[in-house]
């Protein structure tokens, strides 16, 4: 049960950052790491990415929980036939990431994001993630790249 290992380790590894981001910085406080190429802050996201939907808080936990409840099924269907280990590391890490975040919706309101990238363009520098959210998006690309392949 690796891939079980894989949601729980990515789960409880971003509730652990969290809950450290949540007693150790402050709302307007930024840290800077790794020479300034990344800033630990705090920011509450009462939305999806880029705060969308953030004015429809119920209806984007039910959309979240159903997501993650249909992705929960492949990835039980997948795991009983052992094929395509990418398409099914890919699907461990968007529930591992999706979980932390709709837990986060269902318990807090919001979801808590922590940090962000220095960039060359403003906009980006802007956007606030999660390491569930990196994820989220790893394992996307993993299940385009490999999805189709049998």
């Amino acid at each position: 049960m690796v891939y079980a290992g894989i949601v729980a380790v990515l789960f409880a590894g971003d509730f652990f950052l969290k809950r450290q981001v949540e007693k150790r910085i402050e709302k307007e406080e930024r840290k800077e790491i790794c020479n300034g190429k990344i800033i630990v802050r705090k920011y509450y996201n009462k939305g999806a990415a880029l705060n969308f939907m953030e004015k429809s808080p119920n209806v984007l936990r039910t959309v979240c929980g159903g997501m993650i409840l249909m992705l929960g099924i492949i990835w039980y269907l997948l795991l009983r036939n052992k094929k395509n280990p990418a398409v099914l590391l890919g699907i461990s890490m968007i529930l591992g990431g999706g979980a932390s975040n709709l837990y986060d919706r269902i318990t807090k309101g919001h979801v808590v994001d922590y940090f962000s990238f220095r960039t060359p363009w403003e906009r980006v520098n802007r956007v606030v993630f999660n390491i569930s959210d990196m994820f989220i998006f790893l394992g996307s690309i993993l299940i385009v790249i490999f999805g189709s392949k049998k």
